[in-house]
């Protein structure tokens, strides 16, 4: 595959970039970037959530970004020129969030945008990177990318997306679990995701929908929204964000009180909360959808084995520093894995500066197989260059003994959908 550009990178090219680094890292420092056409670094700048309701996923980003770039850099950079990274906090405000991209591009003159997760955030953000003409590389699982309600600047390469997600589950839990379930969601973009993927990826298993319950992200308590539950569901189906994720998950062992229906969470209801936090015994034998499996599985590949270490995990998803600093694990190796992307991209476009933008995104449209590796330890990924989302494996796992056990992973087959747009017939 080639794209229209006297580059003409292929997607060979900007896939073979993916295994250059680890060779390079054994060079000397002095000889890792003496083939650099310029000494000045290659900027990123990382819209970083450090206050508001995504602190806990901004804190471990930070992380996973800071280890991402070390690898890079002992690797020999981006064409021989070492990564900086340039952070702001944008607060988890979409306003805000479209401020930082102004200052990324007129006062750090940044050479892409990177690192944004929560999606109103995303949809503040996205129309300035367009107008900036800034590449924009989220790491948001909405699916307002691909949806077509951003631009040919925004790209989502190293995470795939909530629609992809719940389409590739659905049989699992209509199959496993039950039929009739119903829906407690976030009420902001990221929920909506949810509301309109589940239901008729429910129906297409003769399933249905019951309820669908929207709660405030700031809420910080739920018991009152718990009697709108019908009392034939058969599965309660839970995604929550924000700081009341574990008062969430209480209050609702407590209303049911070890009754009540099967449960199946999104992992994002307890991300940075540990399984054994007291009150949360009744998730005993309840699932849930992990991007990457917290607990280290007995199949853990090298890839991932070496990641977790790079990022300071241990095999329980905490700090290794501190076990009470549980990471936000299925979640923050995509900023990993899109800073592999973007380095892939730069390689394969020649990037030499902002006047090779468009090669850039040209190049990393131009991806499609990309395989398991250290630049990609979640697992092989698909990319679509035509809707800018890439698609890959899920994970479903288990409680069993405060432990989450792996007990089904989808294939990248299972999460496809149709295109919904093809940024790459828009004008730069």
């Amino acid at each position: 595959m080639t794209v229209k550009t006297p580059l003409t990178p292929t997607r060979r090219g900007a896939l073979r970039t993916l295994a250059a680094g680890a060779a390079a890292a054994s060079l000397p420092m002095w000889a890792r970037y003496s083939h650099a056409q310029s000494a000045a670094p290659i900027r990123i700048g990382f819209q970083q959530h450090r206050t508001g309701i995504g602190a806990a996923y901004g804190r471990w980003y930070g992380r996973a970004t800071e280890a991402a770039v070390r690898l890079i850099n002992e690797g020999g950079g981006i064409n021989g020129r070492p990564v900086e990274i340039v952070a702001e906090d944008d607060g988890t405000d979409p306003k805000r969030g479209a401020e930082v991209v102004e200052k990324f591009a007129n006062q750090h003159g940044v050479d892409v945008g990177f690192g944004t997760l929560f999606s109103h955030v995303v949809m503040g953000s996205a129309p300035r990177a367009g107008e900036l003409k800034l590449p924009y590389f989220v790491v948001s699982e909405g699916t307002h990318v691909s949806s077509g309600k951003l631009n040919r600047y925004t790209l989502q390469p190293g995470i795939t997306d909530v629609k992809s997600q719940v389409i590739s589950m659905a049989p699992f839990m209509t199959e496993t679990l039950g039929k009739k379930v119903t829906m407690i969601f976030p009420d902001y973009g990221f929920g909506y995701d949810h509301r309109d993927a589940l239901g008729p990826a429910i129906e297409a298993q003769g399933g249905e929908i019951l309820a669908k319950i929207a709660i405030p992200p700031t809420e910080t308590s739920f018991t009152r929204y718990f009697p709108q539950i019908p009392r034939d569901t058969e599965v309660l189906y839970h995604v929550m964000v924000g700081p009341g994720v574990l008062t969430f998950v209480k209050e609702l062992g407590e209303f049911f009180g070890g009754q009540g229906p099967q449960l199946f969470g999104f992992i994002d209801s307890l991300e940075a909360v540990a399984m054994d936090s007291p009150g949360l015994e009744f998730l005993e034998g309840s699932h849930f959808w992990e991007g990457m499996c917290r607990h280290a599985q007995p199949d853990q590949s090298a890839h991932e084995t070496a990641y977790r270490a790079a990022v300071g995990v241990d095999a329980r998803g905490a700090s290794v520093n501190d076990p009470a600093d549980v990471a936000t694990y299925g979640h923050m190796f995509g900023c990993w894995e899109t800073l592999h992307i973007i380095k892939a991209g730069m390689e394969a476009a020649g990037y030499a500066g902002p006047q090779h933008r468009a090669s850039l995104i040209e190049a990393v449209e131009a991806m499609e197989d990309i395989p398991e590796s250290a630049g990609h330890p979640q697992g092989a990924k698909r990319f679509n260059g035509r809707t800018h989302q890439v698609f890959g494996h899920q994970n479903i796992s288990r409680v069993e003994g405060g432990q989450l056990k792996r007990v089904h992973r989808t294939s990248i087959e299972d999460t496809l959908y149709p295109d919904m747009v093809d940024y790459t017939q828009q004008p730069f």
